[in-house]
């Protein structure tokens, strides 16, 4: 990636459009995965007139690189002072109706799993402690589901949805207890708050959908409860559920609550709420420029803690101090196309390649700390990076038909089966395959991805307007100046088409300013009013604030033309992702579905309703683009359906928009043992002739085949050869980890080093197990070095009981005769010196500790040399 570091008394925050506000201090900005995130050590104070106000001009036209961050909206419910003023606030939910594409996604919703998990998951039956509060299942699944089940059913407007989540919900509220606290009575009893902070939010749209005050009493009195804890009470340290420290989880997610608390003092007022939020954040888990857990959701969803809490401190280095966290995890594992970055589970060292995956649940927690960020702070990057996930990360992680998903996606990925990718990913056994039944966590918390992007597309502003923020067809009711009623009807086919008309239905004319935002992406956008051009254009990375007296028929015209960048990624050895406008590009690959019976399946849930799918390419995908001198958008065929928009666009074969490019296919690129997809190398990748062949892209949303980083080709002499995938000489009774790293070279600083590949047996313990050390040819060899694997204090791995060495005669395995052994030791070699043989193979047989596993860091065959 190169990097641009700029210093300025005079900076755009998050807006690589520019600006022009005073900094209160300097800051450094750097450009990062394509967009901006500022590091900021002060950020741009604008003034009380950086939106238009009302005058007798028949038109006032701005552009701002931000909103309105000092003035507070009266029309709906925003921040009440000591809180800072929000820029932009949410209408209440049903306010906006989404309609075209985005409405396919939710009913996708409503009919697939996400509408059914009460057919499908042993979590959200009536057996749940959420429902009986003395039962045992009531850990986050329920939480999670409800969380954007809830806002299904309202921005819907689903009768059965609506009715199904007011059951859940009159249980959950029917719960509390005399001292305030609510929910299942085994969380109580391990101070658990981790799901009731989940919990919360579906709560909260419930009371912006019925004005229900059982909600606020039920949120008041628990909040007490919560901050009449000690401090050991409301983040314990004892281990709960299965192999999750409790303390971990609700210490570094605790912004969720106090997103909560503050929604609750906004609606009442209680002074006592903020002394409560203040403790909550000051005993959390700091992520004030500051990574507190490298797990990729605990990323995603609490990095915006220091933001969160800025409407409370009022202090602005709160805000940097969330996205210089974020920038670092960017900056080592976000430097692919999508939006996301590589934590297959968590984020791991030397990982960083675009075969990494995010999981679901990531790409829907980070799409909702982007929307509220935009919120506190107004800024247009959020909006551009919320698109960015939705539009190119979300689609793929699900089934067309929204009726499956995968715990896993990447922007490189070409086979999803249900074998294990380990150690390629971070876990062991079926990760990509599509399915209804497994992937715990993510198949109950994407439910609130597309409602709450839903709820988002148009914000209030403080001024008595309204703001376009995000892009899709929908219909906005809402109030404006002096509580006026207005409906804006947004039609689009954005993002795969350029044009966006919003028209204005109103009783009377009324005068409010209703402010677009202009992607940082868009270098030439355009504004028409009743098909009349404004002589001032809007420019990228700001608002264009329209300030008129409206009538009813308006028509507002946003153009925003797309064209074809070229993204050179430095960091993943100079590959090259093709974007057009929002949309990130993937080599189209042919699908094959396979459809089986997961045996995750629940006996009560439908077999032939609810199937599982392997996907298989049934077309090349290993090509490197050619691309010269030319400028970029010489280089590519642009072909724009110009039939409707399908109802569901984000499919393989039904995608609105393809890009012709030129590429040329390597032949050592090919996958990994496992089927995953081999890290690139470096690019131009040389070739003895350029023999380019047409290649077809579709949009990254529209593939959950794809390679969307490509290698690049050069027949140059300078450039680099492909190497072939080694062979790895090893097997072993079981694999867990990395086999390959018993020979890598990476010699280990101690046995309990993390930071070198391993090998394990894990979750075998107490069994007998072997490894192989294969040669390509015959050998003499009279020694061996081991090193072994042992976490002690964090996990379960231990040196072995005892270890055994045979070698291969022809076939046939006999033990070597020993001539010195090192007793078994960890934190160092131990050498095993024997009668020298020779042999094609050596294997290592070991008794494991009785309830431990054991692994190996490094093997050496021979002689080690000189430390």
């Amino acid at each position: 990636m190169n990097t641009q570091v700029c210093q300025t008394r005079r900076v755009s925050w998050i807006a690589p459009g520019g600006g022009t506000a005073p900094a209160r201090r300097m800051a450094k900005t750097r450009i990062v995965n394509g967009l901006t995130i500022s590091i900021l050590i002060g950020i741009p104070m604008m003034s009380r007139n950086v939106m238009a106000t009302a005058t007798d001009d028949p038109l006032q036209v701005s552009t701002q690189p931000t909103l309105n961050r000092e003035a507070r909206t009266k029309l709906y419910t925003g921040n009440l002072a000591p809180l800072t003023a929000q820029p932009l606030v949410k209408l209440p939910v049903g306010s906006i109706q989404p309609d075209g594409w985005l409405r396919t996604q939710l009913v996708g919703m409503r009919d697939g799993f996400v509408g059914h998990l009460d057919e499908i998951s042993r979590f959200c039956r009536d057996d749940s402690a959420w429902l009986n509060p003395d039962l045992e299942l009531g850990w986050e699944e329920a939480p999670y589901w409800l969380k954007g089940y809830v806002d299904l059913a309202y921005v819907l407007g689903d009768p059965k949805l609506i009715k199904t989540s007011q059951r859940w919900l009159n249980a959950i509220i029917e719960s509390q207890q005399d001292d305030g606290y609510f929910g299942p009575r085994q969380n109580k009893k391990l101070h658990d708050a981790w799901p009731n902070m989940a919990i919360l939010y579906p709560l909260q749209t419930y009371y912006e959908a019925t004005s229900d005050n059982r909600v606020i009493s039920l949120m008041s009195r628990y909040f007490k409860y919560r901050d009449n804890l000690a401090e050991d009470e409301l983040f314990p340290s004892q281990w709960g559920v299965g192999d999750y420290n409790l303390r971990w989880w609700q210490h570094v997610r605790a912004s969720d609550e106090l997103e909560c608390v503050y929604w609750l003092y906004n609606r009442t007022g209680d002074s006592s709420l903020l002394e409560y939020g203040e403790r909550l954040y000051r005993l959390s888990a700091n992520w004030n420029d500051n990574v507190a857990s490298w797990h990729g959701v605990n990323i995603c969803e609490g990095f915006r803690a220091p933001a969160i809490f800025s409407q409370q401190s009022g202090r602005e280095s709160d805000i940097a101090g969330a996205l210089a966290s974020l920038k670092r995890v960017y900056d080592l594992y976000g430097q692919v196309p999508g939006g996301m970055f590589g934590a297959d589970e968590n984020c791991r060292k030397g990982h960083g390649d675009p075969r990494q995956a995010a999981e679901t649940c990531s790409m829907a927690e980070l799409m909702y700390s982007f929307e509220a960020l935009l919120k506190i702070t107004g800024n247009i990057e959020f909006a551009d990076r919320c698109e960015d996930i939705a539009f190119n990360s979300l689609p793929a992680s699900m089934s067309p038909d929204l009726k499956a998903l995968h715990y896993l996606t990447a922007p490189n990925m070409i086979q999803l089966d249900r074998d294990s990718k380990s150690p390629g990913l971070e876990n062991g056994g079926c990760m990509l395959a599509f399915s209804p039944h497994r992937y715990r966590c993510c198949q109950h918390n994407v439910a609130m991805s597309w409602p709450y992007f839903s709820e988002h597309l148009m914000l209030a502003t403080a001024d008595g307007g309204l703001a376009a923020v995000m892009y899709a067809p929908c219909r906005v009711k809402a109030k404006v100046r002096n509580g006026v009623e207005v409906e804006i009807e947004e039609k689009t086919d954005y993002p795969f088409k350029d044009r966006i008309d919003f028209t204005i239905h109103v009783a009377d004319k009324v005068r409010f300013p209703f402010a677009l935002r202009i992607p940082s992406w868009c270098e030439t956008p355009s504004l028409k009013i009743n098909g009349a051009s404004l002589d001032r254009r809007p420019s990228a990375g700001k608002y264009a604030i329209l300030d008129r007296e409206w009538s009813d028929g308006d028509v507002v015209t946003l153009r925003l033309p797309m064209r074809i960048t070229l993204k050179r990624w430095a960091a993943n050895h100079d590959g090259v992702s093709v974007a057009r406008g929002p949309l990130t590009y993937s080599l189209k690959i042919g699908e094959r579905w396979e459809r089986f019976d997961d045996p995750a399946r629940q006996p009560f849930a439908d077999a032939a309703q609810w199937p599982a799918w392997e996907v298989y390419a049934t077309t090349p995908w290993n090509y490197g683009l050619v691309i010269d001198e030319r400028p970029v958008e010489s280089q590519f065929d642009v072909n724009v359906s110009d039939k409707p928009l399908p109802a569901q666009p984000f499919d393989v074969e039904s995608a609105p928009v393809r890009i012709i490019a030129r590429g040329q296919r390597i032949d050592n690129w090919t996958a990994d043992r496992h089927h995953l997809i081999a890290q690139l190398q470096a690019s131009p990748v040389r070739v003895p002739q350029l023999q380019p062949e047409r290649l077809t892209l579709i949009p990254m949303g529209c593939a959950r085949l794809r390679v969307s980083m490509f290698p690049t080709i050069s027949e140059q002499s300078d450039a680099h050869e492909w190497k072939k995938l080694p062979r790895i000489p090893h097997q072993a009774s079981h694999e867990h980890d990395d086999i390959a790293a018993i020979s890598d070279g990476h010699e280990p600083q101690n046995s309990g080093d993390q930071n070198v590949p391993r090998f394990t047996w894990w979750p075998r313990r107490g069994t007998k197990e072997w490894v192989t050390f294969e040669f390509d040819s015959p050998v003499d060899v009279g020694e061996v070095n081991i090193y072994w694997f042992d976490d002690e204090g964090t996990g379960l791995c231990r040196i072995p009981e005892s270890w055994n060495l045979y070698y291969s005669d022809d076939g046939d395995w006999h033990p070597v005769e020993v001539a010195d052994a090192d007793p078994v030791q960890k934190d160092r070699f131990n050498r095993l010196s024997f009668a020298t043989v020779k042999t094609k193979a050596l294997k290592l047989q070991v008794q494991l500790r009785d309830g431990f596993s054991s692994g190996i860091l490094e093997w050496v065959p021979g002689k080690l040399g000189p430390s």
